[in-house]
C-alpha cells in the first residue's frame, strides 16, 4: 500500500488520537476519574505541584482543549481525511476541510455528551433548608425545652432530624409537626399541625 504525504499524515493523526482514545477510555472506566490534577514530587530540590489549570466554574469533566477534546479530533480527522482521499479520491484540500469538520464536529457532540452526563448526576447533599415548611412526625419524643427527633421527608427520602419545639412545649411521639426554621445548621424547628 502506497501513501502519500497526506495520506501518511492522516493516517498518523488517526492512530495517535485513537491510541490516546482508548488509553483514556481504558484509564477513565478502569482506574477511574477521581483526580483533580497531578502531583509531583523530584529528587533534590525541587517540587511540583501541578494542577488542571481550570476557570471556576468550568466543568472538569470534558474541555474542548483537553487532552480528551484533541484525540478525538484528530482521531475523526485522521479517519474522516484518509477515507475522503483515499477511497473518494477528492482533492487535497476537500479532504482536510472534511477530515476538520469531522473532527470538530466530534469534539463537539463529545462536549455536549459530557455536559448532559454531568447534568444528571446530582451531589447527594441534603439541603436542611428544603425541610422548611415540611410535614413529618416525632420519632422520639421532644421534651419541654428538649430535643427529641422527626422524622420528615425531604428531597424524596425520608429522614430524621434532632428537632425541637417552637413554643419549647413537649410533643409527644407520633404527633404531626411542621418544620418551621433550621438552626445551628442540623437541627429543626417545629410546631404541632
Amino acid at each position: 500500500m502506497n501513501l502519500s504525504g497526506l495520506d501518511q499524515f492522516f493516517a498518523l493523526c488517526a492512530a495517535v488520537g485513537g491510541a490516546l482514545f482508548v488509553v483514556q477510555l481504558f484509564l477513565q472506566f478502569v482506574v477511574g476519574h477521581d483526580s483533580d490534577g497531578l502531583d509531583a514530587d523530584f529528587d533534590g530540590d525541587v517540587d511540583a505541584d501541578f494542577d488542571d489549570g481550570g476557570h471556576d466554574g468550568a466543568d472538569k469533566s470534558f474541555k474542548l482543549l483537553s487532552l480528551q477534546g484533541m484525540t478525538a479530533f484528530f482521531m475523526m480527522f485522521g479517519l474522516v481525511g484518509l477515507a475522503l482521499h483515499r477511497q473518494s479520491l477528492t482533492t487535497e484540500p476537500v479532504a482536510v476541510a472534511g477530515g476538520t469538520l469531522a473532527g470538530l464536529g466530534t469534539t463537539w457532540i463529545m462536549g455536549r455528551l459530557f455536559n448532559f452526563m454531568k447534568g444528571m448526576q446530582s451531589s447527594g447533599t441534603m439541603k436542611m433548608s428544603d425541610a422548611i415548611g415540611r410535614e413529618g412526625s416525632v420519632y422520639l419524643g421532644i421534651p419541654e425545652g428538649g430535643t427529641g427527633k422527626v422524622q420528615v421527608s425531604v428531597s424524596g427520602h425520608l429522614s430524621t432530624f434532632d428537632a425541637i419545639s417552637d413554643n419549647k412545649s413537649a410533643i409527644e411521639t407520633g404527633s404531626a409537626v411542621r418544620v418551621v426554621r433550621v438552626v445551628n445548621e442540623h437541627v429543626l424547628v417545629v410546631e404541632p399541625v
